[in-house]
């Protein structure tokens, strides 16, 4: 069976090394936060977003207990805002969208209203060889309407700029999928 968040790892991965600047747009309980710490090394830098303050507790407990580098900047706020923290081009950048899980708040979700220019913005940060990867939750109402709109989004996108590719289970409409968008 296909494991989506190993493919997903394997193409950050292809993408991103050590020293390199990563952003988790949507932290949640921090484990792509973890990955991508682990993944830059000492040398590199990560950033990472959330609204909740219960997630960047819950983050920070995740990098220490992994031991990760001192490589992470943890911030409380949407990721729409992520151009008034982060500057310069990035390796990679993830956005793992819904709620945060263990919260029992499931009424607490992304939106489209900040996730697309959210997701925009990041298209802008990448560097040459970089890449975004977009994971969405169509289980929920608001995770369905993000995904068609994040869907129709990326279909406008010029594919001399970017490689974009979707990645779901077709037998299975409601189960998360995933969108990478690599830079040529």
């Amino acid at each position: 069976m296909v494991d989506l968040l190993s493919l997903q790892k394997k193409f950050i991965l292809a993408h991103l090394g050590e020293g390199d600047t990563a952003v988790d747009f949507t932290m949640g309980n921090g484990y792509d936060t973890v990955f991508l710490s682990k993944t830059v090394g000492p040398t590199g830098s990560v950033t990472a977003f959330d609204i909740q303050e219960k997630a960047l507790i819950s983050t920070e407990n995740n990098l220490r207990s992994n031991n990760c580098p001192d490589n992470w900047r943890l911030i409380c706020a949407s990721h729409d805002r992520a151009p008034e923290f982060i500057k310069g081009p990035i390796k990679a950048g993830m956005f793992n969208l819904g709620y945060l899980p263990g919260s029992g708040k499931k009424q607490v979700t992304t939106q489209r209203s900040t996730t697309l220019p959210a997701v925009e913005s990041a298209l802008g940060m990448l560097g040459d060889n970089s890449i975004l990867l977009v994971a969405i939750y169509p289980g929920h109402p608001e995770g369905a309407a993000e995904g068609e709109e994040l869907c129709k989004f990326f279909s406008g996108i010029s594919r001399f700029k970017y490689s974009i590719a979707q990645f779901r289970m077709l037998n299975s409409p409601e189960s998360p999928f995933f969108i990478v968008c690599e830079t040529k």
